[in-house]
């Protein structure tokens, strides 16, 4: 916590106001904004003004945790209580944690939070079910005196993942991540390297473009004597994870699938069939999972995606890889022995550039970079080719109105323009064009691995969270990691897990088919078919692909020209 947070926190006056709020942006925000300071203090004066009638409340709001939301809840919740009265608890948990309180307050009506940040994977989820408010109408009705007028929702870069397709926004970004390929750049740049591996493959080390790339990348770097670069220790050409968790499900709703070619094409999530597999039809209605229903959970494309995942798991990662979650693999590659990494969550960012790390420079620039994730071969041009994570502030309907205008307030001081640039500069989880373009991040990008360059391309739009496919997000997450945690154990082969997994998905659909409480956008199963009806139809279910695809590799510094075009 900062010294300025610290002295706000523990001494807090009596009453809130101005003088507070000159001392935060004295002390922290220091004269990191996009704002001036008189537009600054205006931001303020408005917090001050508009949380008058709530001064005194406490209130709870709950996220993850990461960096970005450890800064909130330790620096920035302890700063809006000083400036506006209103005490907040910002409480941080595990990303299944808040998912299964949210369901828990969703299914029972009771407030257990004020407001959550929770994943736009979740839009399908909340525009079904109707139990949050949406926002659209909440800033221009109920909450209209508490909505910031500076909030600038065209300056967010990710609404478009938090707006449901009858075009209301229903969640708020506060923080966005990718998950990209990430590579030793000082690897795969010496001429030894590049040498042995030409003459070993026949082709140039570089990023790689396909997943036959990848493997043979992975096998030459694992085990390999890298002493000729300083380098000691065993070296591992891959980094993953295969814990029986809830964090192992999302490994492979978020994109793993799709950049297989599970699904079908379109951005930002492929229609008929998602990356989860599921089918919708022309009126968005889930008909199925299984191959036999028209979906593609459980198809060939799939099959090979897990049986790549647990080959590269097994040959070509640390062997205590197989039993780590997503944050424990998440730090595994600042240890310095890992060379690349098929996807990985820029999340981790801020932690990879700590200065003394094996992975960075004594100059503090990165020996690594980060690019876009490799396809497998089931993948054609126009698919989705990888995941964004937007955690946004959700408000339910069982909130009472008070306590929701409250929480409002603090998740729009959080993502304000005032604190935006410094929050971003702690954490790097970007949800703001004007934060993203700042001359503050030009100045910082060298030292962050491309991370900047991709949030600038327009390539970060063909990245997107889990589309509206999805109608129950926490009911049918949980049944991802436990079928994939089958099949990366050996319990189950690929086939009988994805068999299991999307018989599953279609029981959910089936009971919320029944139920009808979703209306005319809920679930209608397809009725089953010989499976080799749907291969033979054109798109996602995809027939079975012998052999392997052409490894292709690109130059990192080329490709990053193409992001600057």
């Amino acid at each position: 916590m900062s010294t300025a947070a610290a002295s706000l926190c523990f001494g807090m006056p009596a009453f809130a106001g101005m003088e507070e709020a000159m001392e935060f942006l004295d002390s922290e925000i220091g004269g990191l904004s996009v704002l001036t300071r008189e537009e600054q203090e205006a931001e303020m004066q408005w917090f001050v003004d508009a949380a008058a009638p709530f001064q005194g409340m406490e209130i709870k709001v709950v996220s993850e945790t990461i960096t970005t939301h450890e800064y909130e809840s330790q620096v920035l919740a302890p700063a809006f209580t000083a400036i506006t009265g209103i005490q907040v608890t910002h409480d941080l948990i595990g990303e299944g944690d808040v998912v299964e309180r949210l369901q828990t307050q969703m299914q029972s009506g009771e407030n257990i939070y004020d407001a959550y940040i929770n994943d736009s994977d979740l839009i399908g989820t909340h525009w079904r079910y109707q139990q949050v408010r949406n926002l659209t109408d909440w800033m221009a009705d109920e909450g209209s005196d508490v909505t910031l007028p500076t909030l600038d929702l065209e300056d967010f870069i990710g609404t478009s993942f938090t707006t449901g397709p009858d075009g209301k926004l229903y969640q708020l970004p506060d923080q966005q991540f990718a998950n990209l390929y990430w590579f030793r750049y000082d690897w795969f740049n010496d001429e030894k390297n590049q040498a042995d591996f030409k003459a070993a493959y026949g082709y140039d080390l570089g990023v790689p473009v396909t997943w036959s790339a990848y493997e043979d990348i992975a096998e030459f770097f694992t085990g390999r004597d890298l002493s000729h670069l300083g380098v000691e220790g065993q070296i591992f050409g891959n980094m993953d994870y295969g814990k029986k968790d809830p964090s192992l499900g999302w490994r492979y709703t978020d994109a793993w699938m799709s950049m297989a070619g599970m699904g079908d094409k379109g951005e930002p999530n492929g229609l008929p069939v998602d990356e989860w597999g599921i089918r919708v039809n022309e009126q968005s209605q889930p008909v199925g999972s299984c191959v036999a229903r028209g979906g593609a959970t459980n198809s060939p494309a799939a099959v090979y995606a897990i049986d790549k995942a647990k080959e590269w798991l097994e040959k070509y990662s640390p062997p205590a890889a197989a039993g780590m979650n997503f944050a424990e693999a998440g730090a595994v590659p600042a240890q310095g022995n890992i060379a690349q990494q098929m996807f990985w969550y820029t999340a981790f960012t801020a932690n990879m550039v700590e200065p003394g790390l094996p992975v960075m420079n004594e100059d503090g620039t990165p020996k690594w970079r980060m690019a876009p994730s490799p396809h497998g071969k089931y993948w054609e041009e126009g698919m989705k080719v990888g995941y964004q994570d937007a955690g946004s502030w959700t408000l339910m309907k069982s909130t009472p109105v008070d306590r929701a205008k409250a929480a409002w307030l603090y998740a729009q001081f959080v993502v304000s323009k005032t604190v935006d640039l410094k929050k971003s500069d702690v954490g790097l989880t970007f949800i703001r064009e004007s934060t993203i373009n700042s001359d503050h991040f030009s100045d910082r990008a060298p030292r962050l691995g491309g991370l900047i360059e991709f949030y600038r391309s327009p390539a970060r739009l063909a990245w997107s969270p889990t589309g509206t496919n999805v109608p129950d997000y926490p009911k049918l997450a949980q049944l991802w990691w436990q079928n994939i945690g089958d099949a990366l154990s050996g319990e189950k082969s690929s086939q009988e897990a994805l068999d299991s997994l999307c018989e599953e998905q279609e029981r959910v659909l089936q009971r919320l088919e029944r139920a009808g409480i979703m209306g005319d956008i809920g679930p209608k199963l397809n009725d089953e078919q010989d499976p080799e009806y749907w291969l033979s139809q054109p798109g996602a279910p995809k027939a079975a692909i012998d052999g392997e695809e052409e490894p292709i590799t690109v130059a990192y510094d080329e490709l990053i020209k193409s992001w600057n075009q």
